[in-house]
């Protein structure tokens, strides 16, 4: 008999944890001749929704319709031998025998103890990077047990594993889209605090001020795909700019959604050099991942979920291999976390996360201009990299062998039994 599995995602939304939890749904239906599967959509904030009509979409809905039907059964919610959560673990419960929580983690130096909680009460963990799994093993909280009044430690007890996304291969199209210089930086990222726009742009004018042969795209949005968002950022952006009455480097501004396809064409577009990112920290950095294994050259703080796929083996002059790093590497300095960027239950008000350097960056744009050629070599030393090691039936087996597991499976089984044997005797 298939095991009955539900994904409880925001598996229809235009986000990381959207695309999150469409790759793990995408493990599963690789696997549909062994698993029932079905899906339980939620929103992620006020985010964008998926529209394109294909395949995968039509899959979808046919999931979630099952469900609906499914839950209105005899037995309330219906009954699952597997849970898998795809989002942050404030929102995990147990919903089967197995429950299994799908995270990006946090971007920050520790997570919440209402983390801590939630994770301990998972039969499995997997999240998208090594620095989200440290955060969570290095995040220790002193308490005292009120019966006893003796110390205690809350901390993570739970095996973590870390399965990164795969590489996508798309066709290259022809994006209507042009600029007036030839030399562009470009930077995807939401607008607010922990994406570290701001100096991201008012740096980049400084260095390149004079120059009118350079410009910096910038790919944003607040909330949405609105025409008020719109305006609300590019009023935003104005107001950024409007104290450099004498500059000559340009600024481009890009608004609304994109499809994979077009956001895989933008990152090989002829007049786009490098991405660009001042991030304060990444669970992954999907644009960061996306660009890479695209072949283009990054800036970046050498810190967080992004360096897992920045670095790859490469041999010294001993023939000793070890991590070196195929990006532009910003320095930085680790401080507290803005408190405007503070999240009660999520981002933690005593942690920390990266600052980079000014002076750094403002080298980085320098070289990778002037040394162009040096930096798109390693890029696409990076690219073949990625594109062996990334792959959909690498990480996609990873996933399975962490969801997929015999002993868990044998212990749903052994709770259905004895629930069904309960039920008889009541």
């Amino acid at each position: 008999m298939k095991k009955k599995v539900i994904v409880r995602a925001p598996a229809l939304t235009r986000t990381g944890y959207g695309e999150h939890g469409r790759f793990v749904l995408r493990c599963l239906r690789e696997m549909e001749d062994k698993l029932d599967i079905y899906l339980m959509p939620v929103p992620w904030g006020q985010s964008n929704w998926i529209w394109e009509n294909n395949d995968e979409r039509s899959w979808l809905d046919e999931i979630i319709t099952k469900t609906a039907h499914y839950q209105q059964q005899e037995v309330p919610g219906g009954h699952y031998d597997v849970s898998i959560q795809v989002t942050i673990p404030n929102e995990w419960e147990a919903l089967a025998p197995v429950n299994i929580g799908v995270t990006a983690g946090i971007e920050t130096t520790k997570v919440a103890p209402v983390w801590i909680q939630k994770m301990n009460a998972m039969d499995k963990v997997i999240t998208i990077s090594e620095h989200s799994k440290n955060s969570f093993i290095q995040t220790v909280y002193d308490g005292v047990n009120n019966e006893t009044n003796e110390p205690v430690k809350l901390q993570c007890n739970k095996d973590i594993e870390v399965v990164h996304y795969p590489v996508k291969e798309f066709e290259d199209i022809d994006l209507d889209i042009d600029f007036e210089t030839d030399f562009n930086f470009l930077t995807v990222a939401q607008f607010g605090t922990r994406k570290n726009l701001g100096n991201t742009l008012t740096w980049f004018v400084e260095e390149f001020i004079d120059n009118p042969n350079v410009g910096l795209v910038v790919k944003t949005f607040l909330k949405g795909g609105s025409k008020i968002d719109r305006k609300i950022i590019r009023q935003k952006l104005e107001q950024m700019l409007e104290k450099y009455d004498h500059r000559q480097c340009k600024v481009y501004f890009l608004h609304g959604d994109l499809t994979e396809q077009e956001m895989h064409a933008l990152y090989k577009h002829e007049k786009i050099k490098s991405l660009v990112s001042l991030s304060h920290g990444e669970g992954f950095g999907l644009p960061l991942f996306e660009a890479a294994y695209s072949g283009l050259p990054i800036i970046a703080p050498d810190w967080s979920g992004h360096v897992d796929f920045l670095y790859k083996p490469a041999k010294g002059k001993k023939g000793k291999e070890k991590l070196k790093a195929h990006f532009g590497r910003v320095d930085y300095d680790i401080g507290p976390v803005q408190k405007e960027a503070h999240w009660d239950g999520v981002v933690q008000a005593d942690s920390m996360w990266c600052f980079p350097q000014q002076g750094s960056y403002k080298m980085k744009l320098r070289e990778v201009y002037k040394d162009h050629g040096r930096f798109v070599k390693q890029a696409i030393v990076l690219k073949e990299y990625l594109l062996e090691n990334f792959t959909f039936e690498k990480q996609s087996k990873k996933m399975i062998d962490n969801i997929i597991s015999e002993d868990e499976f044998e212990i749903a089984d052994w709770l259905s039994e004895l629930e069904s044997e309960i039920q008889v005797h009541s």
